[in-house]
């Protein structure tokens, strides 16, 4: 289409109205929302539209080019690998990546394809030096960007893969009966329910919050809980407990979810374990007075060990709780070692146990 006395960043569509009129429309090229003249001419020539023009490109934001690393952010946020991701993933990556876009934005993508760029993306993850688990982070969402950068072909390699800093084992951190009974004996109902629940089944707070009369089935024996984890998307079957089947039982009849919060209202992840942590408090139970941070995510050990009670193989309860043989032995025998009243019963089914899966 000729382009007349058309700036080059001029954008023209050509539109035919109800009436049968034609009409045509001006915009800056390569920019939304930047339309600024409408006409019945193409080629119009007034002082008016070369000043509506003017004032488009003085307001209009600076176009991004494709070659820059905010271009190349923006290209992933709206990937498939993206969008594949849990959205509290999503949510998280957003956090990260729109920090390495501020940063990096005006930067050819290229860069990544020399050894020096490290150093520089270190330099700039050093703002998060005093928090390991932050600096890990930006970090891996670095690297996730990159390489999906070069399995999409704008780059063809780069150098930005880190180690790992932060590490945390918390298999030795469990409930034990004595801490689950000083917290549900000051706790309203609403907080032990969750502190119950989570040690009975050994469920992560996503997954408790999630937790509906959908989720009970009926077996030959009793009743069972089939919940598609949050975090690796596979089906979980719990068997309940009598410690369990009480709270359900006790779960109002026009109520779906089992757990809530005081007003009956659906819990976040952070409320229900905030929740406890304030109660924990309450109880004395206090890192300062106990030496370690005794979280609701670490009732998990206690519901292992409930199902090897329960008769469970080693690999059954690794399974039913998402964990390695190791690590399943490992936190079973912890609580063996700081549940004094346990130690005897749990260490022989553990070795029986252990024993029976070599």
């Amino acid at each position: 289409m000729p382009r007349g006395n058309l700036p080059s960043e001029v954008h023209r569509v050509r539109a035919r109205l109800a009436d049968g009129s034609v009409c045509y429309y001006f915009s800056l090229r390569g920019r939304k929302g930047t339309g600024f003249w409408k006409d019945t001419r193409p080629f119009p020539k007034e002082a008016d539209f070369f000043a509506a023009y003017t004032a488009a490109m003085s307001a209009a934001q600076p176009k991004v080019s494709r070659d820059r690393t905010e271009a190349l952010i923006d290209a992933y946020l709206v990937s498939a690998e993206f969008l594949s991701l849990k959205p509290r993933t999503q949510a998280d990556y957003r956090t990260w990546a729109a920090r390495f876009a501020a940063e990096f934005k005006s930067d050819p993508v290229a860069m990544f394809e020399e050894p020096a760029s490290r150093a520089e993306v270190n330099e700039w993850r050093m703002q998060w030096a005093h928090s390991p688990k932050q600096y890990d982070y930006a970090g891996t969402v670095v690297t996730r960007i990159l390489n999906w950068a070069r399995e999409s072909g704008k780059i063809t390699e780069h150098h930005c893969s880190f180690k790992k800093v932060y590490r945390s084992d918390r298999s030795d951190v469990v409930w034990t009966p004595a801490h689950v009974e000083a917290v549900t004996t000051k706790a309203p109902a609403w907080v032990s329910r969750i502190l119950i629940t989570a040690c009975e089944t050994g469920m992560r707070p996503g997954d408790l919050i999630r937790l509906s009369r959908a989720h009970i089935e009926a077996t030959p024996g009793g009743r069972r809980i089939r919940i598609k984890t949050n975090k690796r998307g596979k089906s979980a079957f719990v068997p309940v407990s009598q410690a369990m089947a009480q709270v359900i039982d006790a779960t109002p009849t026009d109520r779906l979810l089992i757990l809530t919060n005081a007003s009956g209202a659906a819990l976040t992840g952070h409320r229900a374990s905030e929740g406890v942590r304030q109660w924990r408090d309450k109880a004395g139970l206090t890192p300062d007075n106990l030496g370690y941070d005794l979280r609701l995510y670490d009732a998990r050990g206690t519901a292992a060990t409930r199902l090897l009670r329960a008769g469970l193989s080693l690999a059954q309860i690794a399974g039913c709780m998402g964990w390695s043989l190791r690590t399943a032995a490992a936190m079973i025998e912890r609580y063996a070692q700081v549940s004094g009243g346990e130690t005897d019963n749990i260490l022989i089914l553990l070795r029986a146990a252990t024993e029976g899966k070599k």
